[in-house]
């Protein structure tokens, strides 16, 4: 079973900045990418960004494009969401997921291979 500890979330006003980290341990499965989904209550569950972990291949949703950026530290099995130029419509909780396949880290409704989520983090941009 893989672990993700995620950290990071918090209050901020529009316009503002967070980072939000990943870090995985307790490997069971060879990775494929990991990344971040949000829920918003009331809301279906949204990608946002990954990071394909063979060759270091970004992805971001449309909605945070130019705004948000995912990186990593390989040593460190972690990853990291850089959140800039925050909108009160990316309140959410923001939750870290990596699995060993592609079909499931893009649609993790996908009954294939493996995944690990973490416990979600708050993030609320006030207006």
């Amino acid at each position: 079973q893989v672990l993700l500890a995620e950290s990071g979330g918090g209050l901020v006003q529009a316009g503002g900045s967070l980072r939000l980290s990943c870090a995985a341990s307790g490997y069971a499965f060879r990775t494929y990418a990991m990344g971040w989904f949000r829920q918003a209550p009331g809301k279906e569950r949204e990608f946002v960004a990954g990071i394909r972990w063979s060759d270091g291949n970004l992805y971001y949703g449309d909605s945070v494009k130019g705004r948000f950026t995912i990186s990593r530290d390989s040593a460190k099995n972690t990853v990291y969401l850089e959140m800039n130029s925050l909108k009160p419509e990316d309140s959410a909780v923001y939750y870290c997921l990596t699995t060993d396949n592609e079909p499931r880290f893009f649609d993790p409704s996908q009954p294939v291979g493996s995944a690990s989520w973490g416990q979600g983090t708050q993030v609320t941009v006030s207006s």
